[in-house]
């Protein structure tokens, strides 16, 4: 099976969004560097809000590109998936996603797209495990991600840390109030405006 990855872009006092949801500078730099992530897909949803395709820096051009190519699943919550209305059924990365939820999909909602409804975490990543097969299973942070990390679902944790500050807001580890050791980061790699880090959970 897959290792399942914690991660998100964060702010460097822990904050993915601000108390509106406001992703704020944080995105700023998928959309601000010189190499594309990806050379050929097209993306029915703007994920950067402007019309502008995802390119990076040529120092976080290879770590994203080998972390995205690796993705078969996506875990979410269902606070971000009536954010972004799911990307349209078009992900940013991997084959398929799993929405934590005790709602079930909006009828109608993009047949087409491997999106699947899950009401608890367990079986969220069980599920998601099974659609990548060995390939990743990423889980976006915040409240649902803690909670994977709390019943003790998370092989990885990774960050991309934005110099920005938001005093408030919704906490990558959501509210999380457990104690959980980490190892040493093994991925340490800076990039413009961004430093990524990642972190191996220590399950001992």
């Amino acid at each position: 099976m897959g290792t399942v990855i914690m991660h998100n872009v964060v702010s460097i006092d822990g904050f993915i969004a601000d108390e509106d949801d406001d992703v704020g500078p944080l995105h700023d730099w998928y959309f601000s560097g010189d190499t594309p992530i990806r050379e050929s897909r097209t993306s029915v949803f703007d994920h950067s809000g402007i019309g502008v395709a995802f390119k990076v820096s040529s120092a976080s051009a290879e770590y994203v590109r080998s972390m995205w190519d690796s993705v078969g699943a996506i875990v979410m919550g269902r606070r971000l998936f009536d954010l972004v209305n799911g990307w349209e059924g078009d992900p940013p990365t991997g084959d398929h996603v799993v929405v934590v939820s005790h709602r079930p999909k909006p009828e109608g909602w993009h047949p087409e797209a491997s999106y699947h409804f899950v009401d608890n975490v367990t079986a969220a990543i069980e599920t998601a495990r099974e659609l990548a097969g060995d390939r990743t299973v990423s889980v976006n942070a915040g409240e649902v991600g803690g909670q994977i990390l709390a019943a003790g679902l998370v092989d990885e944790v990774a960050m991309d840390v934005v110099p920005v500050v938001f005093g408030s807001g919704r906490r990558f580890f959501g509210s999380l109030c457990s104690r959980h050791v980490l190892k040493d980061p093994h991925v340490v790699l800076r990039g413009d405006r961004v430093l990524h880090l990642r972190f191996r959970v220590d399950h001992g």
